[in-house]
């Protein structure tokens, strides 16, 4: 199996390293990554799926791309996901979102209805107003320590991830040596975006049929944000993936990569 094709890409005055995982499934798959997170941090999640062709990008001064001079909010992110497809010659995509990257795939979804086929909310919330995490996990994401530290990772990764990590903790052995570590700034910035900013009052609005997912032992994002989400978007399909933490993503695969393959080939009507 190739490795996705990494590049460099000029978006908006800024340089952005760009992955794309080339496959015959149409429209590709933006996915848009966590907090602090650099985009080989999904690669296990894209070879699970050789199928599909998916676009990945390190967000300013996150991962190696360039750090921008001013921040942007969540839609100003969105804005820079657009001129990207623009730039690669994507027309329409379908849009997966983790985490804090489940925040800018719905404002995604909400600025570009037309470009945005179908939508995918992983561990995500709708944003200021959500059910919060545990303090003890919360309090953990404030700073990019855990990205600067691979021992800190180690200790702390059960109390921030919780589900497979705390299970297993050998699985962050493979996901620490992937982790570049984002700019101080970068993150700060990537905070910033999403500040005070929530999508409770307009999810209604979205019409892409959307796959919501969730851990059921998530200690950041507690599943009945998922049940949140699921309950305002009209047309969802949920799926609570058992013994998942934060990144079952990456650590349940094999139950997750069937939904979301299941979820992208279905019929619209079969949706619903």
């Amino acid at each position: 199996m190739s490795k996705p094709q990494v590049e460099y890409i000029e978006v908006d005055g800024v340089n952005l390293r760009v992955a794309t995982q080339h496959g015959r499934a149409a429209p590709p798959l933006l996915l848009f990554n966590g907090i602090g997170a650099n985009l080989e941090l999904c690669f296990p999640f894209m070879e699970a799926m050789p199928e599909r062709e998916i676009i990945i990008f390190d967000v300013p001064g996150i991962g190696r791309s360039e750090m921008s001079w001013r921040p942007r909010r969540f839609s100003g992110l969105a804005r820079l996901a657009n001129k990207l497809l623009d730039r690669l010659g994507y027309q329409h995509v379908d849009v997966i979102g983790v985490s804090w990257g489940g925040a800018l795939a719905q404002q995604f979804a909400r600025q570009y209805p037309d470009r945005c086929r179908r939508l995918i909310l992983a561990a995500t919330s709708p944003g200021a107003i959500m059910v919060p995490g545990r303090p003890s996990a919360l309090s953990k994401m404030m700073t990019p320590r855990r990205y600067l530290s691979p021992n800190y990772m180690r200790h702390a990764a059960a109390d921030i991830y919780g589900g497979e990590a705390r299970r297993n903790p050998k699985l962050m052995t493979a996901h620490t040596a992937r982790v570049i570590p984002p700019q101080f700034m970068g993150y700060v910035y990537q905070l910033l975006a999403g500040m005070g900013w929530t999508s409770i009052h307009w999810l209604h609005r979205i019409r892409q049929p959307t796959l919501v997912l969730a851990g059921s032992e998530d200690p950041l994002v507690p599943p009945v944000n998922a049940r949140i989400i699921a309950w305002l978007i009209p047309n969802n399909r949920l799926f609570i993936v058992p013994g998942g933490g934060h990144l079952f993503m990456l650590h349940s695969i094999d139950k997750v990569a069937p939904v979301v393959r299941g979820f992208l080939d279905s019929e619209p009507a079969l949706i619903a």
